[in-house]
């Protein structure tokens, strides 16, 4: 019998409350994205968040823990090894990932992968380094429009990016070069979660915008998920923001692409005024890729304060038979050293307006509980292999 009609999980793209045991391994010793950016800012309201329990969960400096929270509230801690976002991703989902996937950050692509790219392409790679997008089209998009040259980089992501100005290089030729680099990056001494073909327009520094004709070319998850049992049994699967990216579209019977976190929210709040049966899955990044990766506490910290202004009006909307589960992939320390993600726990806050109340739940050792409960509420066994214990029957 479903308990639940209508699930909705939010990934807030890096948000981190605090280091794992295994933290110093990754170099992450002593990182806290949430409690390090609270530290930092003179002023913090997320008074949504904090009635669910958010500052019982984890002490913040302006926002006081609640006597009554609204939600149930607990810690998880990541499985797998690795502190990707496809690993979190995955993971949450039933997958156990025991190699990481590969990175590139610190000193680029090897010379082999981009010799055989520029051979398959024909065209001579610049950049071949981690930046941000924005940094390098004002560094090498005059080169790449003057010579025909093309901008390969990456970033603290297991990403292989490729530049493209729309004009001169061509979608139909940055597509097609971005497809190769794919076929590349299957060797497993080189492989990356995704290929990501970034176009762009303008002609000169300062006028350079990248466009929404993003495409990313992604692994499929290597064994079925949570999303693969919902969607064979018929029920909803609906994904906004970089959910289809990161699945490769697997498990999905719908997609909604977001400009940026506050445009996810407002898609999920009008998701959530149509009838629909299953799961909608939503995951904000500009946490992550506007904030964390660029170590902006301040910006992390006014982008949470966005988010639970729609987080008050999705409540709002919620129905009796509604349960709302909002969680995080890693961390990614706005103030910890370089711009790599952090391996951090990560907060659950669950919510339905039919709970009689809420409180500490004990912490949990994978991810995999927001899946292993999806699938639960809807009657489904997890699939062959997978990890995660449901707490279904304790979000009453």
């Amino acid at each position: 019998m479903i308990k639940y009609k209508r699930i909705f999980t939010i990934v807030i793209d890096s948000l981190g409350v605090g280091a794992m045991e295994d933290a110093a391994a990754y170099g992450d010793a002593g990182t806290d994205t949430l409690g390090h950016i609270s530290q930092r800012v003179e002023e913090f309201h997320i008074p949504n968040l904090q009635s669910l329990g958010l500052a019982n969960l984890h002490p913040l400096k302006q926002v006081e823990p609640v006597t009554h929270p609204e939600g149930y509230y607990m810690k998880l801690r990541e499985a797998s090894t690795g502190k990707d976002t496809m690993t979190g991703h995955w993971e949450m989902m039933g997958l156990h990932i025991t190699k990481p996937f590969l990175t590139f950050t610190e000193h680029g692509f090897p010379g082999e992968l981009i010799e055989e790219l520029s051979r398959r392409t024909g065209r001579k790679i610049i950049g071949n380094k981690s930046a941000s997008g924005t940094e390098i089209l004002e560094e090498l998009a005059e080169e790449e429009i003057a010579t025909g040259h093309m901008i390969v980089y990456t970033s603290a992501d297991s990403v292989l990016q490729i530049c493209g100005n729309e004009e001169t290089f061509g979608l139909e030729e940055l597509y097609r070069c971005c497809k190769i680099a794919r076929e590349i990056t299957m060797k497993d001494e080189w492989k990356v979660g995704r290929v990501i073909a970034r176009p762009y327009v303008g002609r000169k520094k300062g006028e350079f915008r990248r466009t929404s004709n993003r495409h990313d070319y992604a692994l499929k998850p290597y064994a079925r998920t949570v999303l693969n049992v919902l969607k064979d049994a018929g029920f909803d699967v609906i994904s906004v923001g970089k959910i289809f990216d990161i699945f490769d579209g697997e498990g999905l019977t719908e997609s909604n692409k977001s400009q940026s976190s506050v445009h996810g929210m407002e898609q999920t709040i009008a998701i959530a005024a149509r009838e629909f049966t299953g799961l909608c899955y939503v995951n904000l990044v500009d946490f992550d890729a506007l904030w964390g990766h660029r170590r902006n506490v301040e910006g992390y910290a006014r982008e949470l304060e966005r988010f639970d202004v729609k987080l008050g009006e999705l409540l709002a909307v919620l129905k009796e038979d509604d349960l709302l589960i909002i969680t995080a992939d890693h961390g990614n320390d706005p103030t910890h050293t370089g711009t790599d993600h952090t391996r951090e726990m990560v907060p659950l806050l669950a919510y339905s307006p039919s709970m009689k109340g809420g409180g500490k739940l004990e912490d949990c050792s994978a991810f995999a509980v927001v899946g292993a409960t999806i699938a639960d509420n809807f009657g489904l066994a997890m699939p062959e292999g997978a990890i995660g214990t449901s707490v279904l029957e304790q979000l009453c």
